[in-house]
């Protein structure tokens, strides 16, 4: 983080208070935060108790065995029955739970909250039929449409955890989590539409069901929906494997009991990028989860029944989990669920749809607000965004200025912006303002919420002054958060638990995010981005080692280093260094041919993981800066892919190195 942006961090005096119609009615009001400091366990007992308990809770947090929490021990849920049927039962079944919009231009239709239980039942009969029990894991690899929403509930409703995966994502990373996971079922669908056209998914699950089988898994069925008809081609459709979802689903019988689970019974496997090459399965569990995603949707986006809410993310991500799935139908929400971009087939496209469904809560990336931001006002401006009552940031911070137009332009100066900061760890909203309590401070998540222990400390571990930065870490467990990565409890205690163990002056460990941050002068909260090597592309979390790893796997390259470079539009980029092999340096130095390696290069970081993570830069380098014992310190290189002076470079085996680079031998750039 360059001093730079922290001075401008220290220069912002904007403060946007709370509409006084919308704090005088809001869900929370300022007394929550003392009372969830005086007692945090009765807070959040007080939030579960919004849920449907088949059982009730004997105790309220196990916190015996740090870093692995139990919360609401013995207390036993269904987060299906939660999200669905529990609305039916109390009178709301006719109330739209879905306002699904298609990418095509008027492919719409609403699902109301029975229509959504009977699909839910009829799903759950379909995979319990196929041969799913209790604790058995379902991939899914979907476009955005309500049959993902549908897979995810029918999985909670028998006890499956599901997995889902961004439907952006290659075959290879798929596969490799379907064989980490050991996923008996896929649930995926032919297609969906991008950009005006149809993409093919079910193409890439049967690649990947392949290399499942190659590493020596299984998958035992995959459950199609028919989504845009396009030809599967003749090796597209195996009988064995293969089950449409019209001629298997849409028959099954819409009566079905959903059964009570463990408040600790795993609910789903979402794998978030390591800094190893290995994707980390983070494991999250159901009634703690629930509880924070519910309460958090509710409370943040002061929630109110006539409500019509709308996040833009996808249910890839941990964002589409608890703010599209669990979070607002536990709530009893009306959503927008949209397919497509947000330029298909038109640039103003969310604009419209907010329009036509008047949306009044809206919840999209920094990355989105500054692309519309380099489009102009004027698309927004064609339509009625007078609909809008509250605006939602997510994914990573937002800078002042996209703030500040985000709030002026989409929200005509009267809507309150909140800056939510969480992670897939964390499965709720941990800090962000409260919209009828907080002021809101362009670029600032503000303080963390009620019921959450969160403080900024320096290497030692000791709380940082106002007007400092350091380590952003949690003190005290929340109810949504992780329990383990997947088969690998070391791993989980060791990425997260040990940067500040239990000591004399902390009884036990502290939760490190891996953000670093800063408290202004005011004690409110900046988040500065990742301390290591995860970089934060369009608000995805991408491994550096896991696309070195698909750089090298390249035949012509010998070496390679991947920095997070600054972006106006993503947050942050992908800079790669590489080394060629011998013979491919050569073939590189002829006319024109550096340039076609460079796009190779980025076609096949695109091949292996997937869009997200291909290169906006790939520099060729004839070293790589590194420390006398082999590190890479990509430190100095993000100092190159920034255009900054390079910085120290005495720990340097070889201190040239960076002239060399610096030089530039040979780049390629995305147009």
């Amino acid at each position: 983080m360059s001093d730079q942006t922290l001075s401008n961090l220290l220069k912002e005096d904007r403060r946007f208070e709370p509409p006084a119609d919308l704090a005088a009615a809001a869900n929370v009001q300022e007394e929550a935060y003392a009372r969830a400091d005086a007692d945090p366990e009765a807070f959040w007992a007080e939030q579960a108790e919004r849920l449907s308990w088949d059982t009730p809770w004997s105790q309220v947090l196990d916190w015996s065995d740090p870093p692995f929490a139990k919360w609401f021990v013995d207390g036993k849920i269904n987060a299906a029955y939660n999200c669905v049927d529990r609305h039916v039962e109390e009178g709301r079944g006719d109330k739209v739970a879905i306002h699904f919009v298609g990418e095509p231009e008027g492919d719409t239709r609403d699902l109301t909250y029975s229509e959504l239980k009977d699909l839910v039942s009829q799903a759950a009969n379909t995979l319990a039929d196929l041969g799913v029990e209790a604790g058995d894991r379902v991939a899914i690899y979907m476009p955005m449409i309500p049959e993902a929403i549908v897979a995810m509930l029918a999985c909670a409703r028998i006890g499956a955890p599901h997995m889902v995966v961004f439907g952006g994502f290659s075959s290879d990373a798929l596969a490799s989590r379907i064989e980490d996971c050991q996923a008996k079922v896929v649930i995926t669908s032919d297609g969906g539409y991008r950009r005006g056209a149809a993409s093919g998914l079910k193409p890439a699950v049967d690649e990947a069901v392949a290399k499942a089988a190659e590493a020596g898994h299984q998958v035992e069925k995959v459950l199609v929906v028919k989504r845009t008809g396009q030809d599967l081609g003749p090796d597209g459709w195996n009988d064995d494997l293969d089950v449409w979802w019209h001629d298997s689903v849409e028959k099954a019988s819409t009566e079905h009991t959903p059964e009570a689970f463990d408040a600790e019974h795993p609910l789903f496997i979402m794998y978030t990028s390591g800094t190893t090459g290995k994707p980390k399965g983070i494991l999250h569990t159901t009634g703690g989860y629930l509880t924070g995603a519910a309460y958090t949707h509710w409370a943040i986006f002061d929630l109110k029944p006539d409500d019509v809410y709308w996040c833009t993310a996808d249910i890839g991500w941990i964002t589409g989990h608890s703010y599209i799935t669990y979070g607002p139908l536990a709530n009893g929400v009306t959503q927008v669920l949209y397919e497509g971009t947000p330029d298909s087939p038109e640039r103003g496209r969310w604009w419209k749809i907010i329009e036509d469904n008047k949306v009044t809560i809206f919840y999209t990336a920094p990355t989105a607000i500054r692309s519309f931001m380099k489009q102009g006002r004027e698309i927004p401006d064609q339509r009625d965004l007078s609909s809008l009552r509250l605006l939602g940031s997510v994914g990573e911070p937002i800078n002042p200025e996209a703030y500040v137009w985000y709030r002026h332009v989409i929200g005509g100066d009267r809507t309150p912006v909140v800056d939510t900061w969480w992670q897939t760890e964390t499965g709720m909203i941990l800090i962000s303002p409260l919209p009828g309590v907080t002021p809101g401070k362009p670029g600032s998540a503000m303080i963390p919420l009620p019921g959450i222990a969160a403080d900024v400390v320096n290497e030692e571990g000791e709380s940082v002054p106002d007007g400092s930065g350091g380590y952003l870490v949690l003190t005290q467990p929340w109810p949504a958060m992780l329990r383990t990565i997947w088969g690998d409890d070391e791993r989980f205690k060791d990425t997260y638990w040990s940067r500040f163990p239990a000591n004399a002056e902390r009884p036990t460990p502290w939760y490190f995010a891996g953000d670093g941050a800063k408290k202004d002068d005011d004690g409110d909260l900046w988040i500065l981005g990742r301390v290591d090597d995860v970089m934060n592309v369009s608000g995805h979390r991408l491994s550096t080692t896991e696309i070195e790893s698909a750089l090298v796997s390249h035949p012509k390259v010998a070496e390679a280093a991947v920095v997070g470079a600054k972006d106006e539009d993503t947050g942050q980029a992908v800079v790669a260094f590489v080394i060629l092999r011998d013979e491919a340096i050569a073939e590189a130095d002829e006319p024109g041919e550096g340039e076609d390696v460079v796009k190779e290069l980025r076609q096949h970081v695109r091949t292996q993981i997937g869009p997200i993570a291909t290169p906006r830069q790939i520099m060729v380098v004839p070293e790589l800066p590194k420390t006398r014992s082999g590190k890479i310190m990509r430190r100095l290189l993000r100092d190159v892919a920034e255009h900054r002076e390079v910085g120290d470079v005495t720990t340097l085996a070889d201190s040239s190195v960076m002239d060399l680079i610096s030089a530039g031998v040979s780049s390629g750039k995305e147009d």
